[in-house]
Formats: structure tokens, C-alpha cells, sequence
């Protein structure tokens, strides 16, 4: 029974708070269907969606009995109003009943045709079909664009009630989950109130039977005029504010009272008549402190029927709770479903859902980054493997952590570093694929990964392997993105150096020829000054 309350609570929710800001004028229910008018102006499309945000969609006129519910709400309103009625694709078809033309619900069958002369079967016709009173309810093409008066919305449902049974003199108001009232309403869904005037005894449809308020106080206060409450005998009851008490005759309305009995006890939430005993009680989320006046926050989640769903967890709050879904589920109607984190990708390489949650994985040649497993690094797990290399530019090659690369003709391959050979250990080294384990000898202590220190109290066990170091043992090389320089050196790099060196060669020889050059032709001009001098010098001597 609980259960199927909640249900009921559910459904009033959901169909009241879609429905907010929308104006639905009136509606009729026959049968296991409701049919219901809005009033406000909308394209096709936003019509398509209201209906459908609110469990139900466009109106079907499949049949003479939808076409007189169809006359009976819009026989006395003007404009024009959409049905769900419309062209999918293509061209409209003058041979087939529908004429090409397709229901919301995707099929298109019917029992009833209702087109205007005025139908357009060429390929530029319009998609939509509305009708009016003016023109006799006729099936008239629109464009899907436009702005219609209004729209008629179909929803389907079971367990009805049947309209409840009014002596001479009495009446029945309904209010159906869709937000519209009437009177002459011959099925109703689960839900709906009914309010036996002029008595003013209030109703719900429920497991299709009418059950008299106050019924619980999940559901509209449980048809309490004021407020509902749970009494000591947890039973729903009605109470009414100060100066007022409930109606004996329907126990949900309030009349003014003579003489109030509750003003004395000075109750914090409410004052209730407990078989002629006034007393304190609380509203609903809350239970009666010891003083008998006050009153505290009652952990409802505490009861595990509260949110029965699954994947649903109980989320409790000062004066309530709130059913919400558990982490990687999201609300689907009444239901939770599974979210697939996989569409907004966040993982590097590989994603795969799973329920409430989603798992990342690497490509071959990969695996997970410890520091982020969102993340994936280069792996190789064996002596020798190919390197990772730049599709756009064979050169530009990469290596797992603890590898170097190295050429061959016309590949590049990543080979293993022996990090024991630059002594990052203090004492003793084990050289693994990617990396290095440090130990120590006996009567010593491994600290931080590769510090040895001497053990006080003289045990002269050794304190055996310890865990990879986490300082680097080699230069780290990114993954390709950004790119960088490899950690060997190129054959472009190699043609270059020796381009360079046999210019810088060049250089250096012509600059010494250049040089040798010079200073022999200063040696020949000097000796033959020297000789010319020597030769006047003779002249000058035999002239005396």
C-alpha cells in the first residue's frame, strides 16, 4: 500500500510541476484516456513537447468518439489549435487514407478521416494539421512554424476510478493530475481528487476506488483544507491554525471556534482532538519533543520503504526528505538511469561504461598513468620494443620512462636503461624494464626508496627489496602532444655537424694561406730594397 502511494505521490508531482506556467482551459476523460485544451500559443513542435513533458502527446483523432471529445472541448473557443497530425518527410500521398501523413505516436492508423477540401498534395505543402470551430473541425494543413492558438493534448492511463455516485442535491468537482477540473468526468486516473459539495468531503482515486480524506499526507496534505499530520496512532488527521478546529462533518475543512482549548498547551506546530483530549502534534517530518509542545526533525530515511525505487538513495532534511538518485544514475521519470559517462569523454584512450560508473583503459603499448588514471603513458614491459614516432615526421620519436632510443636504418626502437649503472642506489641495485628496485645489505634499512642507513639495534637482517624509486632515472619524455626533440641524435642532426665542421675546416685553411701569403711578399720587397741601397752605396765609392 505504501508503495503504491508513493506512486500516486510521483505521478501529482510530476504532472503538476511540468505543467507549470501553462494554462489548460479544460479537459474530458472516458474510458482509460483524458483529453485536455491549452490555450497557450505555440508552434508545432513546442506544442509536441508540452504534451509530451507531461506524460501524454498531441491529440489522435482516430475515431468518431475522439472527433465529438475534440467538438466538446473546443465548441465554444475560437482560433485555431494543433492535433498530432503531421507530414514525417517527403511528399503527401492523395492515395493513402492519412495521405502520407503520420500521428505523433508514429503510426498511422485510423478509423476516421476529417480532411479539409482545401488539402495540398504537392511536395511544397505544409507538414502540420490543426482545426477550428469555423471550419467544422476539418483537418487543415499549417505550417509546423506558425503559431497556433493553442493545442489539444491525448494521455492514456489505467486503473480508473469511476465518477463518484451524488445523492439529489449534491454535486461532484474532480481535479485530474493534469491540472483541469469538470464535473461530468466518467473515468478518472489515479490521483484526481473529488470534492462532494455542498458537504465539501474530499476524495483521491486510488488502486481504482474513491478513499475519503484525510487520506495519507504525502498526497495534497491528505485533502486537508490547512495542514495534515500523523496522530500517535499514525493515522492521518486534519488540523487547522490558531482559533480555528476541524469540521466533524468531513474532517478536513476548518470553522471558527468559540472557545479555543488550544491556546493553553502553546504547541510549536499544532493543536489536534484525540478522542475529545486536545493535545500537541507536528507537521509531517517532524515528531514531538518530551516536553509534549516542541517539536524536532524526524529522520525519515531511517524507514527503508521511503525511497523504494532502485538505484534510488533517502536524502533526509529539516522537516522532510528527498528521493534522488545514486552517483552515476540520473532521474528518468520515475525511474534512475544509469548515465553513460562515456559521452562526454573523459577518458584519454578507452572508455567503457558500467553501472553507476565508467572505466578508462589504454591502447597497446600503454597503460595507466598511477598519477591519473584518466591519463595513459608509454609502456613497453620488455627489454626492447619500437618507439613511439610522429606520423607527420619519422624523426620526431618518443620512449617509455627508462628507455633511450636508438636508430636503425629506418626504424627507431626503445631499448632499456640500466639505471644500476649511474648509481642512484646507495647500496645494492636491481635493474627492472622501465626502471630500478633498491635494497640494501644486511644490518641496514631502506629509506626513501634508495637511502641505506644502519640499523641500531643491530639485527643483521637485511631489509631486503624496496619499491621503485620515485625520483626520475632518466630524463622524462612527454607523449606526443606536445612534441619535442628525441633523445638520441638524428641523421639530419649528423649531416648537419659534419656540414658545419668541414666549412668551419675551409675557413681555417684559407684564412692560414691567406696569411703565409702576405708575409712572403713582405720578405721579397724587403731584400730587394736592400739590394738596390747596397748597389748605390758601390756607385758613390768609386765616384770619390
Amino acid at each position: 500500500m505504501k508503495e503504491l502511494t508513493r506512486h500516486v505521490v510521483f505521478l501529482l508531482t510530476f504532472l503538476i510541476g511540468s505543467s507549470s506556467g501553462i494554462e489548460l482551459n479544460s479537459g474530458y476523460c472516458l474510458g482509460t484516456q483524458c483529453f485536455s485544451v491549452s490555450g497557450d500559443p505555440s508552434d508545432f513542435t513546442t506544442a509536441r513537447d508540452q504534451c509530451r513533458d507531461r506524460g501524454g502527446h498531441l491529440m489522435t483523432v482516430r475515431s468518431s468518439v475522439s472527433q465529438d471529445v475534440l467538438n466538446i472541448l473546443l465548441g465554444n473557443i475560437t482560433g485555431r489549435f494543433w492535433i498530432g497530425l503531421h507530414l514525417p518527410a517527403g511528399c503527401p500521398d492523395p492515395a493513402a487514407d492519412l495521405r502520407g501523413f503520420q500521428w505523433v505516436t508514429k503510426d498511422s492508423e485510423s478509423d476516421f478521416l476529417h480532411w479539409a477540401p482545401s488539402f495540398d498534395s504537392s511536395c511544397t505543402a505544409h507538414a502540420c494539421v490543426s482545426v477550428s470551430e469555423e471550419d467544422d473541425f476539418k483537418w487543415t494543413q499549417e505550417p509546423c512554424a506558425e503559431h497556433a492558438a493553442g493545442y489539444l493534448c491525448e494521455y492514456s492511463f489505467s486503473n480508473p476510478c469511476r465518477g463518484l455516485a451524488a445523492a439529489e442535491g449534491e454535486y461532484v468537482l474532480y481535479t485530474t493530475p493534469m491540472r483541469f477540473m469538470g464535473e461530468d468526468l466518467l473515468s478518472l486516473p489515479l490521483g484526481s481528487t473529488a470534492v462532494l459539495m455542498p458537504a465539501e468531503t474530499n476524495y483521491v482515486c486510488f488502486n481504482e476506488a474513491w478513499i475519503q480524506a484525510p487520506w495519507s499526507c504525502e498526497i495534497h496534505e491528505g485533502g486537508c483544507e490547512h495542514k495534515c499530520t500523523v496522530n500517535a496512532n499514525h493515522e492521518s488527521t486534519c488540523y487547522c491554525p490558531p482559533g480555528q478546529t476541524v469540521n466533524p462533518a468531513n474532517n478536513v475543512t476548518c470553522e471558527v471556534m468559540v472557545d479555543d482549548p488550544c491556546l493553553s498547551l502553546r504547541c510549536a506546530h499544532a493543536c489536534i482532538n484525540n478522542g475529545g483530549t486536545y493535545e500537541c502534534t507536528c507537521e509531517q517530518g517532524y515528531k514531538l519533543a518530551q516536553d509534549g509542545r516542541s517539536c524536532v526533525d524526524l529522520n525519515d530515511c531511517r524507514d527503508e520503504r521511503q525511497c523504494p525505487g532502485e538505484h534510488f538513495v533517502c536524502v533526509n532534511y529539516i522537516g522532510g526528505f528527498q528521493c534522488v538518485c545514486m552517483d552515476g544514475y540520473a532521474p528518468i521519470g520515475d525511474q534512475c538511469v544509469d548515465v553513460d559517462e562515456c559521452a562526454s569523454a573523459p577518458c584519454e584512450h578507452q572508455c567503457d561504461n558500467t553501472h553507476g560508473s565508467y572505466a578508462c583503459s589504454c591502447y597497446d603499448g600503454y597503460k595507466s598513468d598511477p598519477k591519473s588514471m584518466h591519463k595513459c603513458k608509454l609502456h613497453c614491459g620488455v627489454e626492447e620494443c619500437p618507439a613511439e614516432c610522429d606520423p607527420n615526421d619519422k624523426f620526431q620519436c618518443y620512449c617509455p620512462e627508462g628507455y633511450i632510443s636508438e636508430e636503425r636504418g629506418e626504424h627507431t626502437v626503445c631499448i632499456d636503461m640500466d639505471e644500476c649503472e649511474n648509481s642512484y642506489c646507495d647500496q645494492a641495485c636491481r635493474n627492472t624494464f622501465g626502471s630500478y628496485v633498491c635494497s640494501c645489505y644486511p644490518g641496514y634499512t631502506l629509506v626513501e626508496e634508495f637511502t641505506c642507513v644502519k640499523q641500531e639495534d643491530g639485527n643483521d637482517g637485511g631489509s631486503g627489496e624496496g619499491t621503485t624509486p620515485s625520483i626520475p632515472t632518466a630524463p622524462p619524455v612527454p607523449p606526443p602532444d606536445p612534441t619535442r626533440q628525441p633523445s638520441a641524435v638524428t641523421v639530419g642532426g649528423l649531416v648537419a655537424i659534419i656540414v658545419c665542421t668541414v666549412f668551419f675546416i675551409v675557413f681555417v685553411v684559407f684564412l692560414a694561406h691567406h696569411t703565409l701569403s702576405g708575409k712572403g711578399k713582405l720578405e721579397s720587397s724587403g731584400g730587394k730594397a736592400a739590394e738596390e741601397e747596397a748597389h748605390g752605396l758601390h756607385a758613390v765609392a768609386s765616384d770619390a
